[in-house]
């Protein structure tokens, strides 16, 4: 591990991401994308994430803030990726089908 290299950083999502959005997120292939992608990180920095397209075509992306980072500020291949959830902010996305916010029988949606 170079002396810049970051050994563990925490990334938080919003509190009202839906489960969908968390799933995607917490996926191991996820984490392997944000160590390939992120680079120089800091606290409390967001970035928004491109998660995927959904069945309907809408795309979510979402806002993730580093709340913590070990060790150096790169973050490579090694870097543990952890995760927190933080407070709402009112995310939007059209994951209508794969959401607790779907269509239900009672609205007739």
């Amino acid at each position: 591990m170079a002396p810049n290299d970051a050994a563990r950083v925490v990334v938080s999502y919003p509190a009202d991401l839906s489960d969908w959005g968390r799933f995607q997120v917490e996926k191991p292939a996820f984490r392997a994308y944000l160590r390939k992608t992120l680079g120089q990180v800091r606290e409390g920095e967001v970035r928004e994430e491109f998660v995927g397209v959904g069945c309907c075509g809408d795309s979510l992306d979402v806002p993730l803030r580093i709340e913590a980072v070990e060790g150096g500020t790169e973050v490579t291949r090694e870097t543990d990726i952890e995760y927190t959830v933080r407070e709402a902010c009112e995310i939007e996305g059209g994951w209508l089908v794969q959401s607790a916010g779907g269509p239900t029988a009672d609205t007739g949606r």
